[in-house]
């Protein structure tokens, strides 16, 4: 018996010993794949093997890859993180060490210095997630990675690998100093290899476009990313409003836009008693907590800020840090801190609880978009209740209560 249980456990050592030698030679077989395709795009064969000759695909990249999350932070806490005392802190310290530099870019690409700082901030806390062994990745192995593992996201890797591949051809870093996050943003500002490709600028001047070791370089990057993509200089993200009573929450439905002078026809007034500028730009009404927290009228560089994180969330934090590099004070009106975000699951029991009602044709599918929010809306409106089409806690027990 004892001589059955140590052959079994020689065995196992060997079938352990043996697993990074397979997924080795797995790596370096899908490296031998990858080849004609790279080549097809001009990339040579020293470049090549410069980057992938060791290849082995990065267990934690395979893991981020294939997990969803299921825990959705509140806005609010994601804000309290995103502008944290730490970020604004840090941040003034970088404004004011790199002032001649951001004075520089902010006047040849006319997008205001502290949103730049701030989008700095948000990526990788002024840098210092670069030099965290813990979270950074080199680029190159988490990019192929992700093209070895197929799936959805092989597309991209392969897409994102070529160009980083580029990158590295053109000579801008080397393998080993091109390091970002699990799913290929590099650098300072996190800019994907197309993006890299596309919008990085060299402006110290060392004939290199270089965003992981050049502070100045990942700034102007920024800066010229969010020029050509509209920036309009001189002009507000967006402004904390406050909305009457009685205020037609149809009005807030996504997508919805209308000129400044709608909305102050609406009842709708800058908080504090501040004034809307004289221009008449179009804006759309954001109420992230429905009636129950802080409402905003998004412009047109809100959305300009989405073009680097198609996310509500992302594009007010980065708003609301720049506002408070610039020195202005926290949001006037409270968040609904008693409440939690639901879960898709009780999402989509809302929406089965509509429909059981008759309020909701669309699919259950736990996705709050329009047809939702209508829905909840009538409902609300029949129950008596601030008509907000915000889904939440309170609603879902109405609804299973009876209610």
């Amino acid at each position: 018996m004892i001589a059955s249980l140590l052959g079994l456990a020689v065995v196992l050592g060997l079938l352990v010993s043996a697993a990074p030698a397979l997924a080795d030679a797995a790596g370096q077989r899908w490296v031998a794949q990858f080849w004609p395709v790279a080549k097809k795009a001009g990339i040579t064969r020293a470049t090549y093997d410069r980057a992938l000759g060791n290849f082995t695909p990065d267990p934690d990249v395979l893991a981020k890859a294939q997990s969803q999350a299921e825990f959705v932070k509140p806005l609010w806490d994601y804000l309290d993180s995103a502008v944290s005392a730490k970020r604004l802190e840090n941040g003034k310290e970088a404004l004011a060490r790199y002032g001649r530099q951001l004075q520089m870019i902010e006047a040849h690409y006319g997008v205001d210095r502290s949103v730049v700082v701030a989008i700095w901030g948000m990526e990788s806390s002024y840098g210092q997630v670069l030099v965290n062994e813990k979270i950074v990745k080199n680029t190159i192995r988490s990019l192929a990675t992700l093209a070895y593992q197929g799936g959805s996201r092989a597309k991209y890797g392969r897409q994102q690998l070529i160009a980083a591949l580029k990158i590295l051809q053109h000579g801008d870093i080397t393998p080993r100093g091109m390091v970002g996050s699990w799913a290929g943003a590099m650098g300072h500002t996190q800019f994907i290899p197309t993006t890299y490709q596309a919008y990085a600028v060299d402006f110290d001047g060392d004939g290199k476009r270089d965003i992981w070791n050049s502070e100045i370089d990942a700034l102007a990057s920024t800066a010229n990313y969010l020029a050509k993509m509209g920036w309009q200089h001189g002009q507000s993200w967006g402004y904390e409003v406050v909305l009457p009573r009685g205020f037609d929450w149809r009005l807030a439905d996504d997508g919805k836009s209308a000129p400044l002078s709608a909305w102050r026809k609406a009842g709708v007034a800058r908080v504090a008693g501040r004034q809307f500028p004289a221009s008449d730009e179009p804006a759309r009404l954001y109420a992230p907590a429905g009636a129950k927290g802080p409402a905003f009228l998004l412009l047109h560089n809100f959305r300009v800020i989405k073009r680097y994180n198609n996310a509500d969330a992302y594009a007010l934090a980065v708003g609301h840090l720049a506002d408070r590099l610039r020195g202005s004070g926290t949001f006037v009106s409270e968040w609904p801190r008693d409440v939690r975000p639901l879960t898709a699951a009780e999402r989509a029991e809302v929406q089965a609880l509509l429909a059981q009602r008759g309020y909701y044709q669309g699919t259950v599918d736990g996705k709050i978009g329009a047809g939702t929010k209508k829905a909840i809306r009538n409902f609300q409106q029949s129950a008596g209740v601030v008509a907000d089409g915000y889904v939440s806690t309170g609603l879902l027990q109405q609804l299973r209560s009876g209610g």
